[in-house]
C-alpha cells in the first residue's frame, strides 16, 4: 500500500500476522523482531515471517482487560550478554501488581528469569498498568506505571509505585541519587510522580531531554519532558473529564506542579513512541512519532529548536487499526503494530 503525507511519500508493508493484542517491538541484532502479545506471549519475527512457536519460560502473567504482557527491552549489551527486560502484570483480579524481569535469552526460550522490580501496594482490577520502560545514558532503567484506574489519588502518594516513572538499576537496586532517597516514607525508586497511565518513555540522548506521555481520561492525554523529582499534576490538575463528563478538578494548573509540553483533547489515547532519527525520511528526522489508539493513527510531533513541537501531522489513518507502538527501526523504517485481535506488525518506509 502506496501513500502519501504532506511531501513524503511511504509504503506499508506487513510483516507478520495475526498477533492477538501485541504491544510492544524490539529489533534484534540478527535482524530479527521480538514482538509481545498482551495475553502473555513473546514472539519471533524473521525474514521468513512471524514464527509459530513463541519463546520458552515465560513468567506468568496475568492477563485480563489491560492487564498483560507488555514491554520488552534490550540490555545495551545484549549482542554479549543476551539479557533482556520484560515488564507484565502479576498476580490476580484482586491483588496485582506491574512487574519487571529479567532474563536471559537464547534465541528460543528465556531462562534464569528474575524479578528486578515490583510495583507496591498491590491493587486490584484489570486497568493502567503502565509498563513502558527505557535506558537513561547513565545505564538506569526507567519503568512508566499507572494509577491503577480506580486509585488516581495514589499518584500523588509518594509511599505508593502507582502512577510514578521509577527509575533503578538494572538488577533493581536504587541509584543513590533519585530524588526521594531521603525522604521519609517515600518509595525510593520513584524518580517522578504525579502521572496516569504513563505510555510510552523516549530519551532524547543528543539534547538531553526525557519525553514521556500517559493516558488523560475523557481528554487531557499529556506529553511530558521528565525532570527528576517533579510532580506532573494528576489528578489535581488535568485538561480532561471523568468518562461521566463529571469534572475531576477545576484546575488546569498549580503552583509546583509541571505543565505539560502539549496535550491532546480531545483524547487521541497515545500509546508507543519513536523519536525519529532513521536516513531513510530526512523529512522526518528529529519529530517525535505518537502511536494513538482512539484516534487508529500516528501522530508527528516535529520538535523545534528550543525544544517547542511544532504542528502535528495526523499518519496511517488509511489502516483503520489501533496503533499499540511505534519503533524507529535499524534500516531507518519506522515499525509499527496494531493492536487488534488479529493485529499486524507493520513496516512503513518509502515507495521504491
Amino acid at each position: 500500500m502506496s501513500m502519501t503525507a504532506g511531501a513524503v511519500d511511504y509504503q506499508l508493508e506487513v510483516l507478520a500476522e495475526p498477533l492477538e493484542h501485541p504491544w510492544s517491538i524490539t529489533f534484534l541484532p540478527d535482524g530479527a523482531i521480538l514482538v509481545t502479545e498482551r495475553p502473555g506471549r513473546l514472539r519471533i519475527v524473521t525474514s521468513d515471517g512471524l514464527q509459530p512457536t513463541p519463546v520458552a519460560g515465560l513468567p506468568e502473567v496475568f492477563s485480563s482487560g489491560q492487564a498483560g504482557l507488555h514491554d520488552v527491552l534490550l540490555a545495551e549489551d545484549f549482542a554479549d550478554s543476551g539479557i533482556l527486560f520484560l515488564s507484565f502484570a502479576y498476580g490476580n483480579d484482586d491483588e496485582n501488581h506491574t512487574r519487571v524481569v529479567r532474563a536471559r535469552f537464547d534465541g528460543q526460550a528465556l531462562f534464569d528469569v528474575t524479578p528486578i522490580f515490583t510495583a507496591q501496594p498491590p491493587k486490584s482490577g484489570d486497568a493502567h498498568y503502565g509498563g513502558r520502560m527505557a535506558w537513561m545514558d547513565d545505564g538506569t532503567l526507567l519503568i512508566g506505571t499507572g494509577d491503577g484506574f480506580y486509585f488516581r489519588e495514589e499518584s500523588q502518594n509518594l509511599g505508593s509505585h502507582l502512577g510514578k516513572i521509577i527509575r533503578i538499576r538494572d538488577d533493581g537496586t536504587v541509584p543513590d541519587d533519585n530524588p526521594f532517597v531521603d525522604t521519609a516514607n517515600a518509595r525510593p525508586e520513584i524518580y517522578s510522580y504525579g502521572h496516569r497511565n504513563v505510555q510510552a518513555i523516549v530519551n532524547d540522548r543528543d539534547q538531553g531531554v526525557i519525553y514521556a506521555h500517559e493516558h488523560g481520561p475523557r481528554g487531557g492525554d499529556e506529553l511530558n519532558v521528565i525532570l527528576p523529582g517533579r510532580n506532573y499534576g494528576w489528578p489535581i490538575i488535568s485538561h480532561g473529564k471523568d468518562y461521566s463528563r463529571a469534572l475531576i478538578t477545576p484546575f488546569t494548573s498549580y503552583d509546583g506542579m509541571e505543565q505539560p509540553l502539549l496535550h491532546w483533547t480531545p483524547s487521541i489515547a497515545p500509546s508507543g513512541m519513536t523519536l525519529y532519527d532513521g536516513e531513510l525520511f530526512p523529512q522526518w528526522r528529529g519529530s517525535l512519532f505518537v502511536a494513538a489508539l482512539a484516534e487508529e493513527s500516528v501522530r508527528r510531533v516535529p520538535m523545534l529548536d528550543g525544544g517547542e513541537p511544532g504542528a502535528q501531522d495526523t499518519l496511517f489513518e488509511e489502516l483503520e487499526q489501533r496503533i499499540r507502538d511505534i519503533r524507529t527501526g535499524p534500516d531507518g523504517a519506522l515499525y509499527l503494530i496494531t493492536d487488534e485481535p488479529e493485529g499486524q506488525l507493520i513496516r512503513v518506509a518509502p515507495v521504491r
